[in-house]
């Protein structure tokens, strides 16, 4: 997912906008997270980060990772049970497919809870402000691997 320098000028103003200095560090994790081609969990963020300024710290990338979720520029997904896995907020809606083998994760367009958000919301007269789709399986790789590792029983 590359962020354009519109994408990045609307962040700096929303930190602006709500009386956050726009920081080296947070303006570096910002564009670590727009540049990034997959789900990041803090750790990987801060080792990221580490790269171009060695004096960021862990509790840092926690601190902003959560005023960021606050702003609303990034979202917070829960693959598994112990990482939360951060992406930046997209224009579109979208869900995820996880493998359970490696954690691979690939989005897709789910149209159906565009549908579900509108039938459900009214039926129940509910603001739904957001729908979260996530299917588990096995990749083609992870599915590969498998196939060849179980006996045949014919």
């Amino acid at each position: 997912m590359v962020e354009s320098s519109k994408g990045r000028d609307s962040a700096r103003q929303i930190l602006n906008s709500s009386s956050q200095r726009v920081t080296s560090q947070r303006a570096l994790l910002l564009e670590l997270l727009s540049h990034s081609s997959r789900h990041v969990d803090a750790d990987e963020l801060h080792r990221r980060a580490r790269k171009r300024n060695s004096r960021i710290s862990l509790s840092t990338v926690y601190r902003n990772l959560q005023l960021f979720k606050k702003l609303g520029l990034i979202e917070e997904h829960h693959f598994d049970e112990e990482h939360h896995h951060y992406e930046v907020k997209s224009g579109t809606e979208h869900q995820h497919l996880l493998c359970t083998s490696c954690g691979k994760v690939v989005e897709f367009a789910c149209p159906v809870s565009w549908k579900l958000r509108r039938d459900i919301g009214k039926q129940y007269d509910f603001d739904i402000t957001g729908v979260e789709v996530r299917m588990t399986g096995l990749c083609p790789s992870c599915r590969n691997k498998e196939s060849k590792t179980r006996p045949d029983r014919s």
